[in-house]
């Protein structure tokens, strides 16, 4: 049975799961969409106009967009991508034409795993966490 949280208003209950959507705030979304797609090779999925695309990454859909009220472009959260192959798929986006952030590093040495990341940056600025958990 799911454990459901109530946040101080009566008979409401929020369980909040998974990230079904996240926004990317870019200077030109042919440009940033060309590099999800093209180098990082993830699914283009719809456009909506000139100023908005849509990409999936696994169950996670990625907008690309202008930005939208408060906030700029390039000063996102950190994306983390997930490989089992980190020095093989740094080294394979860098040939491809990411631009290097910092090259991948151990992060943190848990009890089962050691967890390394690498950093690239997306045409806009935004910084991108490639991640492996190393049994």
């Amino acid at each position: 049975m799911a454990h459901h949280q109530t946040l101080g208003i009566p008979n409401i209950h929020f369980m909040l799961t998974e990230i079904g959507q996240i926004a990317i705030a870019v200077v030109d979304v042919p440009r940033a969409k060309a590099f999800y797609v093209d180098i990082l090779g993830l699914n283009h999925l719809f456009d909506a106009g000139p100023n908005l695309s849509f990409i999936s990454s696994g169950s996670v859909r990625l907008m690309l967009t202008l930005p939208q009220g408060a906030g700029a472009e390039a000063k996102n959260s950190v994306l983390y991508f997930r490989t089992s192959f980190l020095t093989e798929d740094f080294r394979a986006l860098a040939a491809k034409g990411a631009t290097v952030e910092r090259e991948p590093q151990l992060a943190a040495r848990l009890p089962d795993h050691e967890l390394w990341i690498g950093f690239i940056r997306d045409p806009e600025g935004n910084l991108i966490g490639l991640m492996e958990e190393r049994r």
